[in-house]
């Protein structure tokens, strides 16, 4: 009987808890074979990230700006606004809590230049083709491009390279994730770190969870005021993909069952059928709470402030990065990965420390992202029908 390979959700728990154990007594000079590899990741992922980039989000782009025409549009605006919603809403309640939950001791940074901190035995350089900014730029430019043109040619050309990178991250990265967070806890706990670092995560995830509840009633208020129905039934019928969603830790998987309780809440088949496919891939609001909430967590541990103005920039622009997002498990925070380095400066410890922080969430943010798609067809339902008597 062939045995099913566990989640990458239990691959990153097993990852962390034996870093955590070997790192109490194995050797030194074979706890730097893992450095040494964690070093070599991490450079390939410095040169992986522009690639990313360029390969999510130009299709994306492109994609969004044709199909359906005004539908397509007024979704993609929806699912942009709620996952913006998301960000702020975020940021102005983790910014007075976290400060009083997370010190400010030894940062993560730090702890990679810690004079206990293992070395890796060398280094390869692999510098990126180019910076992040600049792979932004230009996927917007040429995603703009070519929803604006004809361009057959270059459009299958970029799908190409989205399906290359897609299964770099599907095949390469993520695979070998585990075994990068099981170096970066080993050699935490070489340092002493480790303690302060798990107390922070349990914290941030408990905060985190209850969020994602708050997060999903204001979404169905908004839904339920301008749909003209009760919110709290809406919620309740989107319950089935909420659950659903945390045991197969996919929107894509989640879609019959969404469909079928957006459906129950009185959204109409035509609609349904063209928002709840949709939503499941430009709507994350669930995973963008997790990256701000965790990012704001890591820079409080580094003993850095919380720059409103440096968020706002931050957050329009993982907004648009999460609707290039991949359909794989931890597609969101690699896509991610790229706005963090070049807005907030995370480098490789802090990116290492939020890939473990959102996958050992991300069940729960899939579960918040798939029900608030419920929301947002119910909204496009009552707006698309106001539509429709006016034209009638």
């Amino acid at each position: 009987m062939k045995l099913k390979k566990p989640t990458l959700l239990v691959q990153v728990l097993i990852a962390v808890a034996l870093g955590v154990l070997f790192g109490q007594f194995m050797p030194h000079a074979i706890a730097r074979i893992f450095v040494t590899f964690n070093g070599l990741f991490g450079n390939f992922l410095s040169f992986a990230i522009p690639l990313i980039i360029v390969g999510l989000i130009i299709p994306a782009i492109a994609d969004l700006g044709k199909g359906a025409g005004r539908m397509l549009l007024l979704t993609a605006v929806m699912a942009y606004g709620f996952t913006l919603f998301s960000g702020f809403f975020t940021f102005f309640v983790c910014d007075p809590i976290f400060p009083n939950m997370i010190s400010s001791g030894q940062g993560v940074a730090e702890i990679a230049e810690s004079n206990e901190a293992l070395k890796p035995y060398f280094v390869v350089d692999m510098p990126p083709l180019m910076n992040i900014m600049t792979a932004l730029l230009l996927a917007f430019c040429v995603g703009l491009g070519l929803s604006a043109v004809e361009g057959v040619a270059l459009k299958r050309a970029c799908e190409d390279f989205r399906d290359i990178v897609t299964m770099l991250i599907s095949k390469v990265i993520v695979p070998l994730l585990p075994l990068h967070i099981f170096g970066i806890f080993l050699n935490m706990t070489v340092t002493g770190q480790v303690a302060s670092v798990m107390s922070v995560f349990i914290k941030i995830i408990v905060v985190i969870f209850i969020l994602h509840v708050l997060l999903l009633v204001l979404q169905f208020c908004i839904a339920g005021v301008v749909g003209g129905k009760n919110p709290f039934k809406l919620l309740g019928n989107m319950l089935p993909a909420y659950f659903t969603a945390l045991g197969t830790q996919s929107s894509a998987a989640t879609i019959p069952v969404t469909l079928q309780q957006a459906i129950k809440n009185g959204v109409a088949p035509n609609i349904a059928t063209f928002v709840i496919p949709l939503c499941a891939t430009i709507h994350l609001s669930g995973s963008t709470m997790k990256i701000v909430a965790c990012s704001m967590a890591v820079l409080l541990m580094n003993g850095l402030g919380i720059d409103f103005g440096s968020y706002a920039g931050f957050i329009f622009m993982l907004g648009i990065t999460m609707v290039a997002a991949p359909g794989v498990p931890g597609g969101a925070i690699m896509a991610a990965l790229g706005v963090l380095e070049g807005f907030l400066g995370f480098g490789e410890m802090e990116q290492a420390l939020m890939i473990a922080l959102y996958i050992a969430m991300d069940s729960f943010g899939t579960a918040c992202n798939v029900t608030g798609d419920g929301a947002i067809a119910v909204i496009i339902d009552r707006i698309a029908g106001k539509k429709d008597k006016v034209n009638a």
